[in-house]
This record gives structure tokens, sequence and C-alpha cells, in this order.
């Protein structure tokens, strides 16, 4: 089994569980997100490295593109 855990630091604990609610949708049943304050914690599983590298690159994505909408919410709602 192959093992990934990306941890990020968002501006705060409201911001990460906002981000976190928008990823989980996506999440297979190889992935766990969580919230840890102001951080959101994934972990993927996969068996195979390309698998993995497949789950990892679209979380990141998805988790970009999140990460930004969060900002322009909070930038528009000022």
């Amino acid at each position: 089994m192959k093992h990934a855990e990306i941890r990020t630091s968002h501006g705060d604990d409201a911001t990460a569980e906002r981000i976190a609610r928008a990823l989980r949708p996506d999440n297979t049943d190889e992935m766990d997100t969580r919230v840890e304050g102001n951080r959101i914690v994934t972990i993927i599983d996969r068996e195979t490295t390309g698998g993995l590298h497949a789950t990892v690159d679209d979380y990141v994505v998805n988790l970009t593109v999140a990460a930004q909408l969060s900002d322009q919410q909070t930038t528009n709602t000022s």
C-alpha cells in the first residue's frame, strides 16, 4: 500500500473547515480529510504508485480551486 499525507494551513479554523467541506465530496474510499484547527490533513492510501500519484494530483487541483474560491468569498464579503 502506498501512502501520502498532505497537510495545509489556512487563515483560520473557519476557512480550513469551509475548504475541507468543499473537498470531502470528491474523496474516494482510500481518502480521509480532517480539520485540525486551521490545518487540513488528508491521508491517501492507494495500491499502486501510479494510482497514488493520480489521486494526489487530483486532490491538489481540487484543493487549489477550493482555497481560491474561499479567498474570493472572504474578500467579497468584507
